[in-house]
């Protein structure tokens, strides 16, 4: 048996940036970091004793002969691209909702490609698993998504990204004090609107007005360096990342009419009238976790004006993607 963990993000500033549309020809940066709530993939070869020779346990269960039958896209295009040839039971379970803004779909393709390795004996570097995870989601299954939650995902840490038009990235940490650290996180409230998305049809309708806003985007990479001078200063008044935050939402849902919805502006302009300073709505749009800067004072009368609301309280995860059960006992025997 072989479980990886791998956790989901919080994407701060500079998101759409990420889109290889945009970023191949203009380049592109976001600011964010990974968090302390996990996707969590068990993995074991599967004994033949079975009429199916695979079985994939997410929110359906799955029993198939050949990989080609899976349903789950990123199942069947991990198996595939990293040339399985024996049976395999995959168990997915994780800390938070799908289809909830926080790069969930992501971190279950880099997760299983963690564990897959894993099971072959491999350790791969960081670099080289979210890469192979961009890659098979962009380029093997085809869907419409950016670069930086596959980065978070096997990186982990607060981080700034920068794209490259050759396609590359760097992956710089952000450095803080640690108790400026806890102080801005100690400022975030998170919670779940209740509404779930596929990431893949809002980011559609948002890849195909990228030019067409590039003046919003170019502002929003921008925010990425105030944004990094901002948590670099300690002098400065981390209520600023809030008002960039808000004015970062403000651009964001202008790209598309499916990134929010009467509902999310709703709870956002609830948010801010009991005295949220700024926030966001996390991941793609259409749904999901949103993020509100909060002072503290002021976060009770918050927690009240969004009720019946889930919050959910998170730290930093520095980790990434990681093995946390190793025990390839019998793979010989597959």
């Amino acid at each position: 048996m072989i479980i990886s963990r791998t956790p989901f993000r919080i994407s701060l500033f500079g998101g759409g940036s990420d889109y290889p549309q945009w970023y191949l020809n203009h380049g592109g940066s976001v600011l964010g970091f990974a968090i302390d709530k996990y996707c969590y993939i068990s993995l074991r070869a599967l004994p033949q004793f079975f009429e199916h020779r695979h079985r994939v346990v997410y929110s359906k269960v799955e029993t198939v002969k050949d990989i080609s039958e899976i349903q789950h896209p990123a199942v069947r295009a991990v198996l595939a691209e990293t040339g399985v040839d024996y049976g395999v039971e995959i168990h997915h379970d994780g800390d938070l909702p799908a289809r909830s803004g926080l790069g969930s779909s992501s971190s279950f393709t880099v997760g299983l490609l963690k564990a897959l390795y894993a099971q072959k004996g491999r350790m791969v570097s960081q670099n080289f698993l979210a890469r192979e995870a961009i890659r098979i989601e962009q380029q093997v299954i085809g869907e419409n998504v950016g670069s930086q939650d596959q980065i978070w995902a096997a990186y982990g840490g607060m981080n700034r990204v920068d794209f490259f038009t050759d396609g590359n990235f760097s992956v710089v940490p952000l450095v803080m004090a640690p108790e400026r650290r806890r102080d801005l996180l100690g400022h975030f409230m998170l919670f779940f609107t209740g509404l779930s998305r596929f990431a893949t049809e809002v980011a559609g309708k948002k890849i195909a007005n990228l030019e067409k806003r590039a003046a919003d985007i170019t502002q929003m990479v921008a925010m990425v360096d105030q944004a990094q001078t901002i948590l670099g200063d300690p002098d400065r008044d981390l209520s600023d990342i809030g008002r960039l935050l808000h004015e970062s939402w403000c651009l964001k849902r202008g790209l598309a009419d499916s990134v929010s919805s009467d509902d999310i502006d709703r709870i956002y302009k609830a948010g801010r009238d009991a005295g949220a300073i700024g926030g966001k709505l996390l991941g793609a749009g259409g749904g999901g976790f949103v993020l509100f800067y909060v002072e503290p004072e002021r976060q009770q009368a918050v927690r009240e004006a969004l009720h019946p609301l889930i919050e959910v309280r998170f730290d930093i995860d520095y980790a990434g993607s990681k093995i946390v059960v190793y025990e390839p006992a019998g793979l010989e025997h597959r």
